[in-house]
């Protein structure tokens, strides 16, 4: 690989105003976007994502993929719930309502 940029953005992958990738899908000095684990580009419209960067002779590649697809799924089901109760409740209340919600998943499997 030649590595054109390395970028870090903190921040939810259900949040669709990220500022760091909105510049780098609006740049055309790429080719190939590489990521560790598909959840850190985006948790929800990653196969969109992917195939509108290919009509643009653009592609996604994911380093680690997951293991299960019920841990993938349960980990993004985490992350919505997180990312909502932090918009409804804001920060003080959203990590003790989302412990709350995965203490109770992980009691039902």
């Amino acid at each position: 690989y030649q590595i054109v940029e390395i970028v870090k953005e903190i921040g939810s992958g259900v949040n669709d105003n990220r500022k760091k990738l909105t510049t780098i899908l609006q740049n055309d000095n790429y080719h190939l976007i590489v990521v560790e684990h598909k959840d850190r580009l985006t948790r929800i419209g990653f196969n969109y994502l992917k195939v509108l960067l290919n009509q643009q002779g653009k592609d996604i590649e994911v380093v680690n993929l997951a293991e299960e697809e019920t841990e993938d799924i349960m980990q993004d089901f985490i992350s919505i719930i997180t990312s909502f109760c932090a918009r409804i409740d804001g920060p003080r209340k959203r990590k003790h309502k989302t412990e709350c919600m995965i203490k109770c998943l992980e009691e039902e499997e």
